[in-house]
């Protein structure tokens, strides 16, 4: 059975404009998500600011998350590393935190082999009884999990039940499809392919976008699972230009000013990264009016 149907939120992880992490805030954008239909938190991913968060930060926002969150929806811990210790203690903490699920991005900068991907994620699925979903962004961490690996780790271990793809590369998507043979649930991690990633047989998407915008993400699932194709597809060529904007620079970057222009004050984002241009802000701000975000 699948963690969740639909679209979950990547959430941001506000913090207070010295830095420290604005637990306040992030209850509410928490309750925002889940009184406006999204399907699962995924709390301190890659949106989340995960890899500057101190391990204690990292598991005190999961542990905050769960709380929250109080079983409405399930809440999926961000747990990746490039270190495979660091992951299998993080996975742990999640668990014991009452995560229902755990996100494993590919260890980046390692570059590590195929053979490595095994060793790091079957060392981690040892580790915990949390299902246990990969994120392959190897644009993002120069690591690609090949079709084979993906089902060579499904197969041997129970708890990978699912990957984040934001590969791009739909075709690899599908081979890896075929080769799990139904045992691996697919979630789009690009916003700009949801319905297309539906169509070959997703359960709905990871999504940036839903930080700002959470019923009409849910809603591009919801009407494609529905049998609405159409309605989903008209839904996300609407929001594509937002998209794009929303991607304009590294994320979270866009998405903290979006945020931040519906007085939602999710602050700041840490070093190494920056305030947003003002032309690609401005851009943004554009997109969000003509779709009704803000005014």
């Amino acid at each position: 059975m699948a963690i969740f149907t639909g679209a979950g939120v990547a959430i941001v992880t506000p913090f207070h404009q010295n830095g420290e992490v604005n637990y306040d805030k992030l209850g509410e954008l928490i309750d925002f998500q889940v009184e406006n239909g999204t399907d699962s938190i995924i709390i301190v991913g890659t949106t989340g600011e995960s890899s500057t968060l101190t391990h204690e930060e990292h598991i005190e926002c999961i542990r905050y998350a769960v709380q929250k969150t109080a079983k409405r929806i399930p809440v999926i811990a961000g747990t990746g590393s490039n270190c495979t210790e660091t992951a299998v203690y993080l996975t742990k903490e999640a668990q014991d935190a009452g995560a229902d699920a755990a996100l494993l991005v590919t260890p980046y900068y390692n570059k590590a082999t195929q053979k490595g991907l095994i060793g790091h994620f079957g060392q981690i699925a040892k580790s915990t009884d949390l299902p246990l979903l990969l994120y392959n962004i190897p644009g993002r961490t120069g690591c690609n999990i090949l079709p084979a690996t993906a089902a060579a780790l499904v197969k041997e271990y129970d708890n990978i039940v699912g990957i984040k793809d934001a590969t791009g590369n739909i075709p690899q998507t599908m081979e890896t499809l075929e080769l799990c043979q139904g045992d691996v649930d697919i979630y789009s991690g690009e916003d700009g392919l949801i319905t297309p990633l539906l169509s070959i047989g997703a359960k709905g998407v990871i999504s940036v976008l839903s930080n700002i915008a959470p019923r009409e993400t849910h809603d591009i699932v919801a009407k494609y699972l529905a049998g609405d194709v159409q309605g989903s597809l008209a839904l996300q060529m609407k929001y594509l230009p937002l998209i794009r904007a929303l991607f304009s620079e590294v994320n979270p970057i866009p998405v903290k000013q979006a945020l931040n222009f519906m007085g939602m004050e999710a602050g700041p984002t840490r070093m190494p990264l920056s305030e947003m241009e003002p032309e690609h802000a401005e851009v943004l701000r554009r997109e969000m009016q003509k779709v009704g975000i803000i005014g």
